[in-house]
Order: C-alpha cells, then structure tokens, then sequence
C-alpha cells in the first residue's frame, strides 16, 4: 500500500487527547524496545509512544531502547526526535518533544544484559513502586529467541509482558517449537503476538456492525451472504527486505499472519462476552474449522523483475503475489467461498473487506433495466485509516421509465466529531498490551491451527506465474473466483471526507 503522511492534526499545548471513556488506573510501565533504531520503531513505534506518553490513555512511563547501533542516549533521542517530526501524524512543540524526550534511554545491545537490567531498574526507580515491563520486540523473527534469552538472563521476566511481532514461525514445525521456547521463559498470558491490522478502528468495527445491529446479524450467514473477499493489494516492492522476503514470501507474511486474522473477525460466532478470553476462543473455532488450504485454490504469483532485485535468487520460486479460495467447514458457512488476495507491486494499494449478498431469486425489472450488471449488494469494510464503511445497493435512476442504478450508503470516522479519537493500530496494541487485553493478539493455538491447515500448500505450492508491476496480479486469479468477479478495482469510488 502506499505510504501516506496522513493530515497532521496540531495539538495546542498542554498536548491532549479525549478518550471515548475515561481511562482505567494502570501501572506505571518501563518499555524495553528491542530494535529501536530499526524502521518499524522509526515509523511507528516512536511515534506511537510518543503520543501515548503524552496523552492521558496511558500511564506513566519510561522508554529503554536497545538496538545493535553503538550510541549513546542523547544521539538516540536525536534519533528519536527526527522519527517523531518526520512520522508523527500530530505536530508537537518544543516544550511537549522535551517531556517526552526525558523519557528516553537507549543501552547498546552489545553491552550485554547487566547493562540493559541496569538501565531498567533506573527507569524504575524514576516511575516509583508497582512498576510493569512490557518488552516489545521489533526485531526479525530469527532474532526473537535471542532476545527471549537476554531478558532470562537479564532477570527481566517478572512483572512483565512481551509483544512479539511476525511472522510467528514459518511452518507448524517451527511454530510449534517457538512456542515451545518462549513458554519455557514466558507464560502465555505475558505473551502478546501482535498483527497491527487488527488494531485498526475499522477491524474492529467489524464486530461492532454484526453484533450491535439487528439489521445485519440475522443475515450474516450462508443463507443471505455469497461470497467475502478479503483484498490487500500493495504497491509498495521489497523496501530492502529481500533477505526476509526471499524465506517468507506473501502467504507466510501477510495471509497466515493478517488476512486470516481478519477472516476470523468475519466469520467468527458471537462471544459470550465482550471479553479477551471469550473472543479469543471464538477465533480459534474458526482456524480449527478452516478446511486445509487446497493448492488448486491457490493463485501464486511473481511480478516481473523481482528475481533481478538485489538480494533475490536468480531463480527464485518465492511469491511476491498470492490469491487463494478459503472454506469454513461449520453451519453457519458451509458452501460460501472466502477470496483472499495480497501482493507486491500492484496496480492500488488498497485494505478492503466485501461481503456479497445473494441476488434476489427473481428479477421482475426488463431487460436494460441495469440490474444485476455492477454485481451483488456488498457491505464493504475499508481498513485505510480512515475507518470507511459502505452499503452499495440498487435504486431507481431518476427521470421516466425504470433504470436502475447502483447506489451506496457511506460512512467514514472523519466524518465525526470522534475523528481525533482514533488512535493508529500500534499505538492502541500497545496500550492494549500494558492493559492485559489479548483481544486484538493471536494465541498459540491460533497460529498453529493456521500452520497446520496451511501443510498441503507448504508442501506442494503451485508454481509460480508472472505478473506485471502495477497490475492486478496474474490472469489466472480471474478463473479462481468465476463466476464472480473482484471487487477491486473498486466499482465507484469513496466519497470525499467532508
């Protein structure tokens, strides 16, 4: 997907944020940020924590960064500032970047795990008594059980809760043995694995439009709705990561890591509370009933000149493009085919859900009427920033006779007074992290549910097709999905924010 600046938003000081409810008490934390300097933390991270620091959703707390850079603290925040000023949706002052700024450490991972026990226990001794760690692990997957190790030895396991970022594993074998070696550190109720789609407002809008309205939760079942299509079409390329890509590819980094995940919110039972452990157990139902993934459902794709790209084998066989048919073997899905699609160097970068309707069963309207040529009904969930949510249906086209259109119902969070309310995906997960709250992180019987389904295509992947940058992906996602059609390119566009 494109990545956009969004709108800055300037804050007048002192800085302030209007929680939608006043914010429960929480203990102070110490933040130990492993890859600080890395372009995760650079992006987001900083930026994120900069925010929630000086807002009043969370508690106080200090920041320990440690990363392979050898720098001291002062060059860190310097780091730090120049990631907050280029990355930071809202503008800060001086006065307000130097409240945060104060909040900053940085211990060079080189000095071993004395040094980083050290820096803790200062920044504990800043916050007071009753102080919680939560250790966030921006680092590369092979780089985790390295991390785990240090924090062991560090004597930093107590009092803490560490949030561990994708791709879990790469297969159930290494899944399971990643489990395995975390749990003989870390409980699983201190173990948050994070997948910051579902951190975004309109992810999670998803359950409030099925279980909130009685318009839509009596027909959100195979008896009303076709067909879903989950589309993550990017256009960005490898952003020198081949070395990451070349052992991923798009199914393990984005499919098993998001686009289930989200598939899970969609087709999930009602929980019988609003609660993490309720939730939590209703998304494993639907792994558990995911039929394995067939590889003659799949569509797997490489866009031309990725094997030229610096990093790349030659005769690369990873997909930077993949397309694939889903089944949920239980009552309320049996027979409605998901359709997932993500991939590199594509033609828009776009996060949409679409639930398709079934047609009426009889048309009375005459031929040249115009109903039935732009598809089905559709509820869409765009999972941009901007929280959109449509309702496209068909009405009558003014003027004589009976033509027909199709029309939509429209509504975007920046259409509210709420709108400086949203908080980003990882600003909320990481708050949701210090809260204890798994709701929005994926367990270790989830993601080994997810590895094992995935076994037939792991082992027998259909080969690779080509694909042009800036298109759709390869012709053969057109014969996946007949008699239907993607929805994307989208068939009309948003409306403008007001």
């Amino acid at each position: 997907m494109v990545a956009t600046r969004p709108q800055s938003i300037a804050y007048p000081a002192p800085y302030e944020v209007r929680p939608v409810r006043e914010p429960e008490q929480l203990a102070p934390h110490v933040v130990v940020l492993f890859g600080g300097t890395g372009d995760l933390s650079r992006r987001k991270l900083l930026p994120g924590l900069t925010h929630l620091a000086l807002s009043s959703l969370t508690p106080d707390i200090e920041v320990v960064a440690t990363s392979l850079e050898d720098m001291t603290s002062e060059q860190f925040r310097e780091f730090a500032h120049q990631a907050v000023t280029e990355f930071s949706s809202r503008t800060l002052d001086e006065e307000q970047w130097q409240r945060f700024a104060r909040r900053l450490r940085y211990v060079p991972q080189s000095a071993g795990p004395e040094a980083l026990a050290a820096a803790v226990a200062e920044a504990e001794d800043e916050l007071g008594e009753d102080v919680l760690r939560l250790h966030y692990l921006s680092v590369p997957p092979k780089a985790a059980l390295a991390v785990i190790t240090m924090l062991r030895d560090a004597k930093l396991v107590e009092r803490s809760r560490v949030v561990m970022e994708k791709p879990f594993g790469t297969d159930l074998k290494s899944a399971i043995q990643l489990n395995d070696e975390v749990h003989a550190v870390f409980d699983e109720q201190q173990i948050f694995r994070i997948d910051h789609f579902l951190g975004k407002e309109s992810a999670q809008n998803i359950l409030a439009v099925r279980f909130a309205n009685g318009l839509f939760e009596p027909i959100w079942n195979r008896n009303f709705i076709d067909h879903v299509q989950i589309d993550v079409p990017e256009t960005l390329g490898l952003d020198a990561r081949a070395g990451f890509y070349e052992a991923t590819g798009a199914y393990k980094d984005m499919v098993v890591t998001h686009l289930f995940q989200i598939m899970a919110f969609v087709a999930m039972e009602p929980p019988t509370a609003l609660e993490p452990r309720a939730i939590s157990e209703e998304k494993n139902k639907v792994f558990r009933s995911l039929q394995p993934v067939d590889p003659e459902d799949v569509v797997r794709g490489q866009y031309i000149g990725y094997r030229e790209e610096k990093g790349v084998d030659s005769e690369s066989d990873t997909e930077t493009f993949i397309a694939l048919k889903a089944h949920i073997d239980n009552w309320r899905w049996a027979g409605v085919p998901f359709y997932l699609r993500t991939g590199k160097k594509m033609a828009e970068g776009q996060r949409i859900i679409s639930i398709a309707f079934k047609e009426a069963p009889k048309s009375m309207f005459p031929a040249g009427s115009g109903v039935g040529t732009q598809g089905p009904d559709h509820l869409t969930f765009d999972l941009a920033d901007e929280t959109k949510v449509s309702l496209s249906f068909y009405g009558k086209r003014p003027g004589p006779g009976m033509r027909l259109d199709k029309l939509s119902m429209q509504f975007s969070t920046h259409d509210t007074s709420r709108a400086r309310d949203v908080l980003e995906a990882y600003e909320r997960l990481i708050l949701d992290a210090m809260r204890g709250d798994h709701t929005l992180f994926t367990t270790a019987e989830g993601i080994e549910s997810l590895w094992e389904r995935s076994i037939p295509l792991l082992t027998d992947p259909p080969p690779v097709k080509p694909y042009g940058v800036g298109s759709w992906g390869p012709n053969a996602i057109h014969q996946l999905i007949a008699p239907h059609a993607w929805r994307l390119p989208f068939e009309r566009t948003w409306r403008g924010t007001r």
